[in-house]
């Protein structure tokens, strides 16, 4: 790339003109185009898919479609779906990379359905990072939930019930496994080390050292810890790996009583066995951000059973997650113009 030119960008998901300025200010070898009359607007903060109900005419969409196929990187997933990002590939051979909000875009990248071609061509980077906060904090709400006995509280209130006195968990007494050890989960060792609590987290790549972290398994060797941990934190991303990783088997062998908070995604637990599960009182608590499906289908058991805690997918979303998005990309692009390793790369092997 010449001195002069400038690297276009296009923004293809709602992006407000505070965040535009900011990665103006931070990478200004920038051009980046924005045409808020193509964009659906933002229902609540980090709405990147945008109102459902905007639609957009013909000849709106052509003209999205051609700012779309002049980018040599796009901001956002393209229509907010897999299809447009398989035909943005596919029409624009200068295409150079894609910024994906999602901390899970890999799962974005994998249903596109890209040759091994176009996967090569075009670097994809997701928003992973900024939703850590967030996530680990949500996680050890229901860690404490599980610890403080919510579920005994609420019933005891709802049938205005004072009952005799119980002991309640401690946390710097309790132990717990964080499956994965990304960003995710290293904020949620951190949080649950420095309330005291003994972590166990999971990783393919042992011998490393993780802050807050006492004891690191591979995954395949969950039975080997599962037995004597007190709550379960799963913060991985959904592949072919882990598809299933917490199984019936394993839900089997923890403790009677365990608390399982789900922030990673919903198809690394068996939900028809935590569902067998929560009802036989072997798990005592799941607080579930993520699920199989989504929305959770209305026939689930999940949905009224007294010892479960559904959030709708929103345990992520902050006020500042837009402006942390943006300040990741404007880093990425400095990188990416000085030839340099970008974060969050998507593995487009195992799409993660």
């Amino acid at each position: 790339m010449s001195a002069n030119k400038k690297l276009r960008v296009v923004v293809a998901t709602p992006l407000k003109d505070e965040h535009l300025a900011l990665i103006e200010e931070r990478e200004p070898r920038l051009e980046i185009v924005k045409d808020d009359s193509l964009l659906p607007p933002m229902r609540w903060a980090a709405d990147f898919s945008g109102d459902p109900h905007f639609q957009r005419s013909a000849k709106q969409q052509q003209a999205y479609e051609a700012l779309i196929d002049s980018a040599e990187v796009i901001y956002g997933l393209p229509d907010s779906s897999a299809a447009g990002l398989a035909r943005a590939v596919r029409a624009n051979p200068g295409l150079r990379w894609v910024q994906l909000m999602a901390a899970g875009g890999g799962g974005q990248v994998k249903s596109a359905g890209l040759s091994r071609e176009e996967l090569d061509r075009v670097v994809f980077t997701t928003g992973a990072g900024p939703h850590a906060g967030p996530l680990a904090e949500f996680a050890l709400f229901g860690i404490l939930a599980g610890a403080k006995d919510l579920v005994r509280l609420q019933a005891q209130q709802r049938e205005k019930l004072w009952s005799g006195r119980w002991p309640m968990r401690e946390l710097d007494e309790s132990t717990v496994l964080v499956l994965g050890l990304g960003h995710i989960g290293r904020e949620v060792a951190a949080k649950a080390s420095a309330l005291g609590m003994r972590v166990i987290g999971t990783s393919r790549h042992l011998g490393v050292q993780i802050p807050g972290v006492d004891e690191i398994v591979d995954p395949s060797d969950l039975a080997t810890v599962i037995g004597r941990v007190d709550a379960i934190v799963n913060t991985l991303p959904g592949t072919e790996a882990t598809a299933g990783l917490l199984s019936a088997e394993l839900l089997d062998a923890v403790h009677p009583g365990t608390t399982i908070v789900s922030v990673g995604r919903g198809t690394v637990i068996d939900e028809e066995a935590l569902v067998a599960a929560l009802q036989r009182g072997q798990v005592g608590l799941a607080v579930l951000d993520v699920f199989a499906t989504e929305p959770l289908p209305q026939n689930s058991p999940l949905w009224t059973l007294p010892n479960a805690i559904v959030s709708p997918h929103t345990a992520a979303n902050s006020p500042k997650e837009e402006r942390l998005i943006a300040e990741l990309f404007a880093e990425n692009a400095r990188l990416f113009l000085d030839g340099l390793p970008l974060h969050n790369v998507v593995d487009t092997v195992e799409f993660y």
